[in-house]
């Protein structure tokens, strides 16, 4: 296969992955009257199926030996900070905060740039120093509009972000990072879908059964068109194609949910979008300027 191909494949790959990441908020209310909980550790639990099934047929075992304790160590913890991703997910999309879950997508990405410099020691551009400014006016903003700080968007922003830090430093492929993750949360889950008092699985008819146990599939799905995409194209191009997930989001909120959207919340959006521009921006001059260093030649020596 060609390299334009390649990035061809990549790119329509990406566009899948966050598509389907988007049209998370049609699939979660489907699932009611299961409560937020009993969606999760389903979620959990047909995950690792759904993955261990993947792997199966990609014959794609032996990496199990090479774990180390160090590295699963950090696989569990990012394992209990995506629990907490999804369950605010979950709880946001089912009461009517589709809107806010989108928002803290939106604010994700300045949520990693100041982990970049609080963790990793990363200095910042003043463009970076302007877009996390020009987010934080808008946090507060949107916490004016709301009467409250909008913490379901600054959990999610704060956890991915989080978990995006600790799969940096564990380093493992997305499919074997997810089977050690829900590995992990598999027991919790499976005693929480058998003792909880009241379950839904067995007791609302087939298609519920078939939807909860769907959710393993609408996880692993686009977290291997994710994966297909990162190791065909460019990060700048990945980091173009996440707004697509909360875009849609924000949209579905907007348009097919009919959430409220009154003018000062408008105001605070705004203002985040003008940040990720600001961001967007000035990563592609650092992508451009590295090309063009990396294409010079090398000077000769005397």
């Amino acid at each position: 296969m060609t390299p334009v191909s390649e990035m061809r494949r990549g790119v329509l790959c990406g566009v899948a992955a966050y598509v389907l990441w988007g049209l998370f908020p049609l699939y979660w209310p489907l699932l009611k009257p299961a409560g937020s909980i009993e969606i999760l550790a389903h979620r959990m639990i047909w995950s690792l199926v759904a993955v261990g099934v993947i792997l199966t047929a990609r014959r794609h075992w032996r990496w199990i030996k090479t774990l180390k304790a160090g590295r699963v160590a950090l696989l569990a913890l990012a394992a209990v900070v995506i629990t907490v991703n999804w369950g605010t997910y979950i709880y946001a999309v089912n009461s009517g905060h589709t809107i806010e879950a989108a928002l803290g997508y939106f604010i994700n990405p300045l949520v990693s740039v100041l982990l970049g410099v609080l963790v990793l020691r990363e200095r910042l551009t003043s463009w970076q120093w302007a877009a996390v400014g020009i987010g934080a006016a808008a946090v507060v903003v949107l916490a004016i509009d709301y009467g409250r700080p909008p913490w379901i968007a600054l959990v999610l922003a704060g956890s991915f972000g989080t978990y995006g830090l600790l799969k940096k430093f564990a380093a493992t492929p997305s499919a074997e990072s997810l089977t050690v993750e829900t590995a992990v949360l598999f027991l919790p889950a499976l005693a929480y879908v058998i003792f909880q008092p009241h379950p839904t699985f067995t007791s609302h008819g087939t298609g519920h059964l078939v939807l909860l146990a769907g959710a393993g599939v609408v996880t692993a799905v686009p977290l291997m068109l994710f994966n297909s995409s990162a190791t065909r194209v460019p990060l700048t191009v990945i980091g173009m194609l996440q707004y697509l997930a909360p875009i849609l989001q924000f949209l579905i909120g907007l348009v097919v949910q009919h959430e409220e959207m009154p003018a000062s919340r408008w105001i605070g959006f705004l203002l985040v979008w003008v940040a990720l521009i600001l961001l967007s921006a000035d990563a592609a001059r650092t992508a451009r300027r590295s090309r063009r260093v990396a294409a010079e030649p090398e000077p000769v020596g005397v």
